[in-house]
């Protein structure tokens, strides 16, 4: 079976611990059985492979999620990237290409696409199974999972089936309501959409081709910034006649708040933190090195990361996205393929930053125009190359680079170091990158 997980997120609901490149999907505030803390998407990733071993996985993502995903997943995952956001029937659209041109999945599979961050058990991934079961056999175009209501929530759309059956033909969709019109869907026997579906691939395709004229992959990748905005269920899940859905009762959490969040959350502390005896629903994510003690707090969220802190009741903490869209800062901390980097001081004219390089792996070979950079290495050993000149480097040792050299270093075990980049215009955008062929 083939899967295509939904890899969205603005990283702003979770602030501070997202951000622009590191969204919720990604948070490692989750205990495995091994007793290690995991994200999101590494929960759905392990429970999909707990249930189906052979199935294909594919990530739909923007680029700027490449480098966590390979970071927290590694190579084995496929990642339809989309150049920039265009909205979900877009994405499904190039996800589906990239299975055709770039995989080879036999058109007449089936795929099921679903988001990638909802917290389920085991019982959703069976369901799954058979949400693609059902695609596979034919007889309608799309099948929907449809999630059984709890409550009346306002958060969601939701789709009225034809009857109360474990699948049903859809009678209608409704937009996301407000309160009172929820409880009256939820008496129709409504139940939560909660963009869950499956089809045979060939169908998709079809449907891309009629909204864009594209050739392959390929093509479509390269005018994929000129395409409309417009989502799956607009596009084609609406306008479909040969349509059902599959009712599911198990745990299904949409964890796009705080609030949601520490509500899956298996201990109310993560990270160096503390809470006296008269704390009630108190709930501390702390990344930092610095201690966070909360005294005589209720119902409250305390978050710490490089980027920021947040105190914030939880209920008011669902408003918090137009309140982060007026800040203006820097992204602190972040994955990448090869490791992570946090931001330790930044001033005017020099940035201070410390980077971990995962055993073996390798930044990119770049160059800088507008500033020098300084590597000490504080743990661990590696190897250099500036300028084409290899040399091994080990705990105590400084490497300088002048603007305009390029330069890499490479991880033999995992290596730390403290990098100072000094100059008067210090952008992520100032950055040239060069074929690597050193081994």
């Amino acid at each position: 079976m083939n899967i295509v997980l939904l890899s969205g997120g603005s990283g702003k609901r979770l602030w501070p611990l997202s951000n622009e490149i590191r969204s919720k999907q990604f948070i490692k505030i989750f205990k495995n059985g091994n007793g290690a803390y995991e994200s999101m998407i590494q929960r759905i990733y392990r429970q999909i492979r707990n249930v189906n071993k052979d199935a294909t996985v594919t990530i739909a993502a923007s680029k700027a999620q490449v480098s966590s995903i390979r970071n927290q997943l590694g190579n084995d995952v496929g990642i339809s990237v989309e150049p920039c956001r265009r909205d979900t029937f877009p994405a499904i659209a190039l996800a589906a290409a990239y299975l055709k041109d770039i995989k080879g999945v036999d058109p007449e599979e089936a795929v099921v696409v679903c988001p990638v961050d909802p917290y389920v058990e085991t019982d959703y991934f069976y369901m799954l199974n058979r949400l693609g079961e059902q695609a596979e056999k034919g007889g309608s175009n799309l099948v929907l999972m449809g999630i059984e209501p709890t409550y009346p929530s306002e958060k969601y759309g939701y789709i009225i089936p034809k009857g109360t059956d474990l699948i049903s033909e859809v009678l209608a969709f409704k937009e996301k309501p407000d309160a009172a019109a929820a409880k009256e869907y939820i008496a129709q026997g409504a139940l939560w959409n909660g963009g869950i579906f499956a089809f045979q691939l060939k169908y998709m395709l079809t449907k891309a081709h009629e909204y864009i004229p594209f050739t392959d992959y390929h093509d479509l990748f390269d005018r994929y910034d000129t395409l409309t905005k417009i989502s799956f269920d607009y596009a084609v899940a609406e306008k479909e006649e040969k349509i059902r859905v599959m009712r599911f009762a198990g745990q299904w959490k949409d964890l796009g708040t705080w609030n949601t969040l520490t509500e899956a959350m298996g201990e109310s502390v993560v990270g160096d933190a503390m809470m006296d005896g008269t704390c009630t629903n108190v709930h501390i994510i702390n990344e930092i090195s610095v201690p966070v003690l909360a005294m005589g707090l209720h119902d409250v969220v305390i978050s710490a990361s490089a980027d920021g802190i947040l105190v914030a009741d939880k209920e008011q903490s669902a408003f918090i996205k137009p309140l982060v869209d007026k800040l203006d800062w820097q992204v602190m901390f972040a994955e990448k393929s090869w490791g992570s980097f946090r931001v330790l001081d930044l001033d005017s004219g020099s940035m201070t930053v410390k980077v971990t390089l995962n055993p073996g792996h390798r930044m990119n070979y770049h160059s800088h125009k507008n500033r020098d950079e300084i590597w000490m290495v504080i743990s661990g050993t590696g190897r250099t190359v500036v300028d084409g000149m290899a040399q091994e480097v080990h705990t105590g040792d400084v490497i300088t680079m002048q603007a305009g050299c390029r330069h890499t270093i490479i991880g033999v075990t995992e290596l730390k170091l403290i990098e100072v980049q000094l100059g008067k215009e210090i952008s992520v955008h100032d950055k040239q990158k060069f074929p690597f062929e050193q081994e």
